[in-house]
């Protein structure tokens, strides 16, 4: 495969998907896909939104959701992933230059439709900007082992410097 796949993983908080925008903001190309946003009030993180390139978004999980698909206190929508993350993912991979998916993790492998639409961004000719949740399970590890995926952990400390090395590895 000619494209690299650069996936993000961290431990909760630390700026993976701050880094994200950060590189995006610098490369200044073409770029589709999705991203993940804590919603919060006050200190209390009442939950998560996806958001587009296109400035579409919508509730992902919220606690006051009652959802049979739950990731701790939170009850998922998976329909705004099957009709925003989906259909965003599928135009980066026709239409950008750089496809961005934050985050493959527990919430996001609740749709199957998801889940194959990352695999076919990451074997799209076109590089890969990702976020990847730092826990074990199948799909996460089918991924992670995957020869055109370069795996970068963010620390506290190297989080600044990777925005750096991170775009030229995409430039």
């Amino acid at each position: 495969m000619s494209a690299q796949n650069i996936l993000l993983t961290g431990r909760p908080g630390v700026g993976k998907t701050t880094l994200v925008k950060r590189v995006v903001e610098l490369l200044n190309t073409d770029v589709g896909g999705f991203y993940t946003e804590e919603i919060r009030t006050g200190g209390s993180r009442l939950g998560f939104k996806i958001k587009t390139f296109t400035g579409e978004e919508r509730i992902l999980a919220h606690l006051a959701y009652k959802s049979p698909f739950r990731v701790g206190k939170y009850g998922v929508d998976i329909e705004a992933l099957e009709e925003v993350a989906v259909p965003a993912l599928q135009e980066a991979i026709a239409q950008s230059q750089l496809i961005v998916v934050d985050e493959i993790g527990r919430m996001e492998l609740y749709s199957e439709r998801l889940r194959q639409t990352v695999l076919q961004a990451l074997d799209s000719p076109k590089p890969v900007l990702g976020v990847i949740q730092n826990r074990q399970g199948g799909f996460l590890d089918q991924i992670r082992r995957r020869n055109d995926v370069l795996l970068l952990t963010i620390t506290g400390e190297n989080r600044d410097s990777l925005v750096a090395k991170v775009k030229q590895m995409l430039q």
